[in-house]
């Protein structure tokens, strides 16, 4: 614990889910006056895909807020990568935001990881974060869904 000349104090951990709670609360108490949206204007969105023995082929998450659908997580087992299911997820996943209302889409991935594959699916670079271990980078993306 450390402490400040100015009354408080100072800790250091690993995640604390009831500091997150508090800090996305207060988030919200600016971000909802700032971009005219509520809570209601915000929600989760999952796609899963199992095969005929319930095991796992991939998945992806993601969630809606005021018109973006904001793609955190998309993974196919290596097995099934050829077979088109990563293509699945995703189409499912903006079709899925279309309902919702989500007219743009936005996502990053790692340089090692599957830039090409949004970019076939429509989505344009919008920037970069260097930095990444193993000299990669972060591309971010976009893609207009109407």
């Amino acid at each position: 614990m450390r402490h400040d000349h100015m009354g408080g104090r100072l800790s250091v951990g690993h995640r604390d889910s009831e500091l997150d709670e508090r800090l996305s609360r207060g988030l919200d108490e600016v971000n909802y006056p700032a971009t005219g949206t509520t809570e209601a204007d915000q929600g989760a969105l999952s796609v899963k895909a199992v095969d005929d023995t319930g095991e796992l082929i991939g998945g992806l998450s993601a969630w809606t807020w005021g018109g973006l659908l904001g793609i955190e997580m998309l993974w196919v087992r290596e097995e099934s990568r050829r077979d088109g299911w990563g293509s699945k997820l995703l189409l499912a996943a903006e079709e899925e935001a279309r309902r919702r209302g989500c007219d743009r889409a936005c996502v990053s991935s790692f340089t090692f990881q599957a830039p090409a594959f949004y970019q076939r699916h429509g989505y344009v670079e919008t920037g970069r974060t260097p930095g990444i271990p193993g000299g990669a980078e972060d591309v971010h993306m976009y893609k207009k869904l109407t």
